[in-house]
């Protein structure tokens, strides 16, 4: 069988200067003058020529003459890449006469006394086991290396052997008993492992029966032979073997390997051989120990991973294991302990939720004793485990909820408010926990620090606080922490006490003498006054002397946290007159919260705060006082603010817990199989283990050898037609993205009656695109077809443009040429919908720095309509609850998310109202890291609206 250069080896293009490289002369002239330097140098010139498509036939001679006699080891190396690389074989596919030369310093370099020339020689081999012909006449002597008394040479031959054998087992016939009396007399553990894999590839039998015969030895052999026992024990257990029992003994042993790699192995192999709990949860416990052991935090993401598949097919069989699970959080990387974490949670039960939540509290003690890195974040993990454990299991709930608590002072803000999260949800679904959480509530109010953790507090204890005295009781607190009332009073009291009355000091005429020049905005001077300077001073120093907490935000402009305040008071002073026959005691209630309240919109309005309030806070706190000052006649403002806010946090709550259920079905929803779907026979055998890890189909599925090919008419709309009927060579490209590729396959066709020869398709990119191939030179005949692929790399998720041109050769050597219409690469093929929480959108909006804003104009009439008509037209998901965007209204929020496959982030919010004319308008705002995915995002935003109608993506 000969081999044609069309079945020539793919190698790698290594770039070569053609201005640098030399002439035919020249390189012959190296190789037969040149010293062994000049000779490795010319050499190497030559072989980077070929793998780059010209091969300099002329110069084989030369290096058969003056390089192959040397005994220059690395001249030796770089000429066995020559023979690799160098065409074998003539224009009409029969070797070249030279080889027999070649073939015949092979044969001495395979009798070679020193052992290193031996073995890279039989490595060389394997390099060209394609090759009949060539390897013939050298298999005696590779067969006689398999005696050499040298164990690099032996293991090297059994290699050479076997790569020969994969392409012509006709040539080594009696491979299997070969391979047996050899590995019966062979001590090495490196040539043992190459042999019984070989052994194993040409006589299945022959290999299990080595095994049972060195069974009792197996736990002492060499790790690399022991990972080729385990894949035959795979391999034989596919079909019904006889011998599944000593296998499943013999992966026992396995698991009490010092191999990580065998251990790891034995461990996937067992649950593939049986389902018995017992080797299951050996499994499990070997996966474990591997985790804690392994340095490599890929490697415990991994196992992780193949644990969680363990966990998710036998269930509660290993939620004994969940202790042992928890140790891995002794891990310093993130994404172990988050990985871990994740599976603790799914192993949780009522039988352990204690002993899990007991150790997590620990771990969260330690968090806050011991500052090590990402201790916050750690931190944060911990606070959201505990969370989703105690509203899941009811038991555990009053034992964390005071422990957490303890951090709603915490530095760190994520952890605070992961914690107010918690206390929110559980003073909601359990009443009975309501009276003590309260307290304790109240009672860490001075200890907070974060406006938004403020919020939260006031607003657990707007709505669930209820009798007298804890009403009375959180007053008294919330004074605490605002300080002196009235603010502004007090605040000018103390510039008073200072020396600097401001408003004396605006009466007073402004005394300008001995001021020194002040540049202002607009360039010119003006002079300030000593008097002046330090009335500043002053007044900057009141504004940075040490004040309660709450005061310290309000002062700093959280006005927000003012109008929440705000809302709190109205609930307990509405709930104080409820419960409360007292008149008194309620009107003195109710003067000091307004009095609390007017406090706030005026100390807004002055010079002591750093930012004036917003007129959206000034807003609600008037609504606030206005709903106080009318308390008897305005009974129906009770009702919006002591039941309507709290019946739609509940019914929040539970359209969270209807989405997670949904997501958890979705998940665990069997695959269905339709009646008439055909049943491999396979089906009918007795499950008694987990699936088997096919790695032949895994590599089939890999290199899309059972991918489900396209229809015609899908192919037919990606074409894109370069140039025009009338034109000399008409041309037209089939675009397919494929992963990080597009493969243009363009079709030629010649129109003329002349041959166009030395014909190039020249192709540019611009964007972030890469042309991968160089463009070959083609003869076409007249009325001709030439197809020519192209492969071009993506690497950002921007849009592209693919440019060019044919060149080819016209009459009397005149060079043509016809320019291509421009291709314009889609971006949405590499848009993907992805989810992600309100937290992580909100800190990547914060984040990201590229934004683009569109205006909407669009004739539709339903906000959610247009929402639909956007999504499909971008690829976005809307990470706004649907609860959020129904009812009939006329303007309408949404936030939307995609990521790229490149990995970058995509964020867009729409804002869109219904007009009086039955239109939409408004704008979208994308938000990205880049600012190439945000501006073609918008760009595409901008061609949907021409079109009412969703475009087809």
């Amino acid at each position: 069988m000969t081999m044609s250069s069309s079945d020539s080896s793919c190698y790698t293009v290594v770039f070569e200067s053609s201005a640098e490289y030399p002439s035919v002369s020249e390189l012959r002239s190296g190789l037969e003058k040149g010293s062994d330097e000049v000779k490795i140098d010319t050499l190497r010139k030559i072989i980077v020529s070929t793998i780059n498509g010209n091969p300099q036939p002329t110069l084989m001679m030369p290096i058969i003459q003056f390089v192959m006699p040397s005994r220059n080891k690395q001249l030796k190396k770089l000429l066995h890449f020559y023979w690799e690389v160098c065409p074998k074989y003539d224009e009409n596919g029969k070797l070249k006469q030279e080889m027999i030369l070649v073939v015949n310093a092979i044969r001495n370099d395979l009798q070679h006394p020193n052992e290193y020339i031996r073995g890279a020689s039989l490595r060389f081999l394997q390099k060209i086991a394609k090759d009949q012909e060539l390897l013939e006449p050298l298999i005696p002597t590779c067969r006689s290396c398999l005696e050499h008394r040298h164990s690099y040479v032996r293991k090297n031959a059994v290699f050479a052997l076997y790569s020969i054998y994969r392409e012509f087992e006709h040539l080594i016939p009696d491979a299997a008993e070969l391979m047996s009396t050899f590995l019966a007399a062979e001590s090495d553990s490196s040539c043992k492992r190459n042999a019984f894999v070989f052994l194993a590839h040409c006589s299945m039998p022959k290999a299990v029966e080595y095994i049972l015969n060195i069974y009792d030895s197996i736990g002492t052999l060499d790790e690399a032979l022991q990972m080729s026992i385990i894949e035959v024990i795979r391999l034989d257990c596919k079909s019904d073997s006889a011998h599944r029992s000593r296998y499943i003994r013999c992966i026992f042993e396995l698991l009490n390997a010092s191999s990580h790699a065998v251990k790891y192995e034995a461990a996937t192999t067992l649950t593939t051989l049986t389902q018995n709990p017992a080797a299951v949860k050996a499994a499990a416990s070997c996966f474990i120990n591997l985790v804690i052991k392994e340095s490599d935090n890929n490697v415990k993401l991994i196992v992780l991973d193949r644990l969680d598949n363990l966990r998710a097919k036998h269930g509660h069989v290993l939620d004994g294991l969940i202790m042992d699970v928890l140790q891995v959080l002794s891990s310093a990387d993130m994404e172990v302990r988050r990985k871990a974490i994740s599976i603790v949670l799914s192993m949780t039960s009522s039988r352990n939720v204690e002993e899990v939540v007991l150790f997590l509290k620990k771990q969260l003690q330690k968090t806050q004793e011991a500052d090590f890195e990402k201790a916050p974040e750690y931190r944060q993990l911990l606070i959201q485990s505990i969370h989703i454990t105690a509203v899941k299991f009811s038991e555990v709930a009053a034992s964390v909820v005071h422990a957490l608590m303890e951090f709603l002072g915490d530095s760190n803000n994520p952890s605070a408010l992961d914690v107010v999260a918690f206390v929110r949800e559980v003073v909601e679904k359990f009443p009975h926990l309501r009276a003590t959480i309260c307290e304790k509530l109240i009672s860490t109010l001075p200890e907070i620090k974060s406006g938004k953790v403020f919020r939260g507090v006031l607003w657990i204890l707007g709505e669930y606080v209820e009798s007298v005295v804890d009403i009375q009781s959180t007053m008294r607190e919330i004074r605490k922490v605002l300080g002196e009332i009235p603010i502004l009073a007090s605040e000018q009291r103390l510039l008073d006490e200072a020396g600097g009355d401001v408003e004396e000091d605006e009466e007073k005429p402004k005394v300008e003498g001995g001021g020194r020049p002040k540049v202002l905005a607009d360039g010119t001077y003006a002079t300030e006054s000593a008097y002046t300077s330090t009335t500043a001073a002053r007044l900057e120093a009141v504004k940075t002397a040490a004040k309660p907490p709450l005061r310290t935000l309000i002062l700093g402009g959280d006005f927000f946290t003012g109008a929440v305040l705000a809302a709190a008071l109205t609930k307990l002073v509405l709930r104080f007159a409820e419960a409360s026959q007292d008149s008194v005691a309620s009107n003195t209630l109710r003067a000091e919260a307004m009095l609390i309240m007017t406090s706030i919109i005026r100390v807004g309005q002055s010079k002591f705060v750093t930012v004036q309030i917003d007129e959206d806070s000034n807003e609600r706190i008037m609504n606030c006082i206005q709903t106080l000052s009318g308390l008897e006649t305005e009974p129906s403002v009770h009702d919006v603010f002591l039941e309507d806010t709290k019946t739609a946090f509940t019914k929040m709550l539970g359209a969270q817990e209807r989405a997670a259920e949904k997501k958890e079905a979705e998940t665990t929803k069997a695959v269905a199989i339709q009646v008439d779907d055909l049943l491999p026979f396979r089906q009918f055998s007795k499950k008694t283990a987990d699936d088997a890890i096919d790695y032949d189909e895994d590599v089939g599925r890999a290199t899309g050898a059972g991918e489900i090919q396209e229809d015609f008419m899908s192919n037919l709309s990606r074409i894109s037609q370069l140039t025009g009927f009338s034109d000399p060579i008409y041309a037209e490209a089939y675009v397919k993205m494929n992963g990080f590729d597009i493969l243009l396959d363009v079709l030629l066709v010649n129109q003329t009656g002349n041959t166009l020869q030395n014909l190039c398709l020249d192709f540019a990119t611009l964007g972030d695109l890469k042309i991968v191939e160089r463009p070959a030179v083609y003869t076409i005949a007249p009325h001709g077809f030439q197809s020519i692929k192209a492969t071009i790399k993506v690497s950002s998720t921007e849009t592209g443009v693919i440019f060019g041109s044919i060149l080819w050769e016209g009459p009397n050597m005149s060079e043509a040429c016809v320019i291509l219409n421009d291709i314009h690469i889609d971006i949405m093929d590499y848009i993907k919908p992805a989810y992600c929480n309100e937290a992580q959108f909100r800190s990547m909006w914060t984040e990201f720095e590229w934004e683009n804003r569109v205006n909407v104009n669009n004739p539709m009439s339903d906000p959610r309509e247009y929402l639909k008509h956007v999504m499909k037209a971008t690829n976005m998901s809307c990470l706004t609850p649907e609860g959020a965007t129904s009812g009939d209204c006329d303007f309408l929020s949404a936030n939307m998310y995609a990521r790229s496959l490149f990995g970058e982030d995509a964020l867009a919010n729409l804002s869109v109202e219904r007009t009086e004319a039955g239109t939409i308008t408004g704008h979208v705002r994308i938000r990205s890291k880049t600012q190439g995915i945000a501006l073609s995002l918008g760009d595409r935003i901008t061609m949907a609206q021409k079109d009412s109608k969703p475009l087809s993506v």
